[in-house]
């Protein structure tokens, strides 16, 4: 079982807005094309990827998630793996290797928050391509090397000054366990230091309860990892 963090990196502005016109009864279409993931280079996060697994990655998510149709993103990286259709603004219809980077594109959707995307980018605000995966951190001496990389999205990003803190303090502190069936599930995380902690405060005779409650929530968990 190997514990994967939520790892997101900082935005990609390279960019490019394509607009499909069409009749005059149908709206035009929006896309946008750029970087969308890169490998074997230290990125602006301190963090590299190896390109062996970000291809192996790509086509599968090319296959699984791609060419289905199912490969939604968001308007700014929300707190969970999960995505939520409704607060979708794109679908990624193309990544395609260009050496160690991966090139994107999207089509921005018809949407609520696709359609602020388009307005945004309409009134010419500079947006930006972060992507959402999972993977673990083994740090190095000036760099921090991803393995086990797991891509869940790339988002759309409109509020990258509150960034470095908001990702690395509220998204990149829960671990994850990839089950077999693909499911991802949120791992039992901090047991042993919080109970530890929690019994050095506790009198004793309150000791015994503690630790029973933690013990059947923990078993409960293990279960729920299982199914």
């Amino acid at each position: 079982m190997i514990l994967r963090r939520l790892i997101v990196e900082e935005p990609s502005y390279d960019l490019e807005y394509l607009i499909e016109e069409k009749n005059s009864k149908e709206n035009s279409t929006l896309y946008i094309k750029g970087p969308y993931l890169l490998a074997e280079t230290v990125n602006r996060n301190g963090r590299k990827y190896k390109l062996s697994e970000m291809l192996t990655e790509v086509n599968r998510y090319d296959t699984e998630m791609i060419k289905p149709k199912r490969s939604l993103g968001e308007l700014n990286h929300p707190q969970s793996v999960e995505i939520n259709p409704r607060d979708s603004c794109h679908l990624i219809t193309e990544l395609k290797q260009d050496g160690n980077t991966f090139i994107g594109k999207s089509k921005v959707l018809s949407t609520p928050y696709g359609m602020l995307v388009k307005s945004l980018v309409m009134d010419g605000v500079r947006l930006g391509i972060s992507s959402r995966a999972l993977g673990k951190l083994e740090k190095k001496d000036n760099y921090s090397e991803v393995s086990g990389f797991r891509m869940i999205t790339c988002d759309v990003v409109s509020d990258p000054s509150a960034s470095p803190c908001y990702l690395d303090g509220v998204l990149e502190s829960k671990q994850y366990i990839l089950q077999a069936d693909g499911v991802i599930v949120e791992a039992v995380d901090g047991v042993y230091d919080e109970l530890n902690d929690k019994l050095a405060s506790l009198p004793k005779h309150d000791t015994n309860e503690y630790l029973k409650n933690v013990f059947t929530s923990f078993i409960e968990s293990l279960k729920s990892v299982s199914k």
